[in-house]
């Protein structure tokens, strides 16, 4: 039995699927299911039949809704299944996109999407451990599927408040008792330093879910070996990763289109390039989602995102624009 799982890039479309300049494309809102308490499924499919671009585990799309907001949502079908589904927990300390897509997005409705892009790949590993909150199992389905599919093993311990408030549930009960789920109201919560306090275990640890449970997890997997084996993707930037720094200071960008932009202490680059007419396509401002990352020319990077990895950040070749900064006192970007 084969343990490769293919995580390579996704491959371009096979049919003209109506792309714009800025990537984006009209899909429709095939249909919408309740899944648990505050969550919704959209099972979105081109308007034409054409088969939607395939992807791997772990990836993400940008969804422009109708009301202008930008927001990204793992998928969680099936890859390779022409149709794509998002889980959408509604939010309610949130800036407006679950709200709408709850209350007033219908099936029939057109909404535009760029392809997938993937932050959160599923790499090859002799085992594997899956640790999801709440919605955080979104991105975790399909990677139970790949993992399943190719013989690694594996286990999943899903967490929730309340089974109620868990989405997804009946899919899991295929896996048996390779998966776990546990809710709060029942059992209290979940040990995680029991189950992680092996340093030197051999299984990757594949984590999505509210912040504090990432936070939390961290600080015990900081004593493993091998730091290459935690891979998480946060739902909320870290708030100590994006705060001000004492050390900040004014610097300035120059796009590789000769406009210099002064950035003062306090105000992000996107900010500052934004008031002087050059826009950049952003989401989250919280360095979480990638959308407004840009290539750096030249300049040291501070970097201040919560997604690229360490090797990425060392490569110094990109970086989010929404709150990294600039070490010295000036960086030209690729605009």
């Amino acid at each position: 039995m084969s343990t490769t799982i293919e995580t390579t890039v996704v491959p371009e479309p096979q049919v003209d699927l109506g792309i714009a300049d800025d990537g984006f494309f009209e899909v429709e809102v095939a249909e919408i299911r309740p899944e648990a308490d505050g969550v919704l499924s959209l099972h979105l499919a081109h308007p034409a039949g054409k088969p939607l671009p395939d992807w791997a585990p772990g990836s993400h799309i940008d969804v422009l809704l109708p009301n202008g907001l930008l927001r990204q949502y793992s998928l969680c079908s099936e890859a390779g299944a022409g149709r794509w589904r998002l889980g959408v927990l509604r939010e309610a300390a949130g800036r407006g996109g679950s709200a709408y897509v709850h209350d007033d997005l219908r099936p029939g409705a057109r909404i535009k999407v760029r392809e997938p892009r993937n932050n959160f790949t599923l790499k090859p590993a002799p085992e594997y451990l899956f640790l999801a909150g709440g919605i955080g199992i979104t991105p975790i389905l399909p990677m139970l599927a790949a993992a399943q599919e190719s013989g690694i093993p594996w286990r999943l311990v899903y967490m929730g408040r309340s089974r109620s408030s868990m989405a997804f549930l009946s899919e899991l009960e295929r896996f048996g008792d390779k998966v776990q789920v546990h809710a709060d109201d029942e059992a209290g919560l979940f040990p995680l330093k029991d189950l992680l306090q092996a340093p030197d275990a051999g299984f990757h640890t594949y984590v999505c879910g509210p912040g504090p449970l990432l936070d939390f997890i961290s600080s015990l997997t900081s004593a493993w070996d091998d730091q290459k084996r935690f891979h998480f993707e946060r739902f909320v930037a870290d708030p100590a990763a994006t705060a001000p720094a004492a050390g900040d200071h004014e610097f300035t960008v120059e796009t590789t289109e000769g406009i210099e932009v002064q950035v003062p202490v306090g105000t992000s680059i996107l900010d500052a390039l934004a008031g002087a007419g050059v826009p950049v396509l952003n989401s989250c401002r919280e360095g979480i989602c990638g959308t407004c990352e840009t290539t750096v020319v030249s300049g040291e990077i501070d970097h201040r995102d919560s997604l690229l990895s360490e090797e990425e950040r060392e490569a110094g070749e990109t970086m989010m624009i929404c709150v990294s900064r600039c070490k010295g006192l000036r960086m030209i970007l690729d605009l």
